[in-house]
């Protein structure tokens, strides 16, 4: 992670080298990855309370306590499983959130096998475009992350409210939200 200060970036990564590396090299890149982009909503869900960084810092943690975040074996968790998770010290032990994770991959292989692909599914939100915000002015949500919000929660997924929708949004790349003044804004506009 070499990461320099000088590179004018959004604010909200501030001075930490992991902040920085993902914001420089993952943050706002369009994500089409169907398990990429499951993982990612489900991060973003046990962010709920929580700082991203806290949540980056234990990312490694997550997907080993989550297999690889592989949606197979995630939905095959029993109550052992889910006791083991809630005392691993390598990830948030909240309870609800990690029921809700088993539940969320329990979906993405219902919809799976039902021939729909999540990546289709989430993009087609955006007609498989990316949206960009101006750059200046940064929303919490929108009327598209209320809407894409009321999906996933008819399936059936949780921690899926229009904040975290929208965080998720901006993280895979739906949304270019980097700073007016921020390199990566210009690089990921092309």
């Amino acid at each position: 992670m070499n990461t320099s200060t000088a590179l004018p970036r959004c604010t909200w990564c501030g001075t930490d080298a992991l902040y920085q590396h993902y914001h420089d090299t993952e943050w706002g890149v369009p994500q089409r990855d169907p398990r990429m982009l499951w993982e990612m909503l489900m991060l973003e869900g046990f962010q709920a309370g929580l700082s991203w960084i806290t949540i980056l810092r234990k990312r490694e943690g997550f997907r080993r306590a989550f297999d690889g975040f592989d949606p197979v074996r995630v939905a095959r968790y029993d109550e052992a499983k889910i006791q083991a998770l809630v005392a691993d010290p390598g990830i948030v032990r909240a309870r609800a959130k990690i029921v809700a994770t088993i539940a969320g991959a329990q979906i993405y292989n219902r919809m799976a096998a039902a021939g729909e692909d999540f990546a289709d599914y989430c993009w087609a939100f955006t007609d498989g475009q990316v949206l960009h915000g101006d750059g200046v002015h940064f929303a919490t949500s929108t009327e598209l992350s209320e809407r894409i919000s009321k999906d996933l929660k008819a399936r059936g997924f949780k921690f899926v409210g229009p904040t975290i929708v929208y965080a998720w949004m901006q993280a895979i790349g739906m949304v270019n939200d980097h700073a007016v003044h921020c390199f990566r804004r210009a690089q990921l506009a092309r």
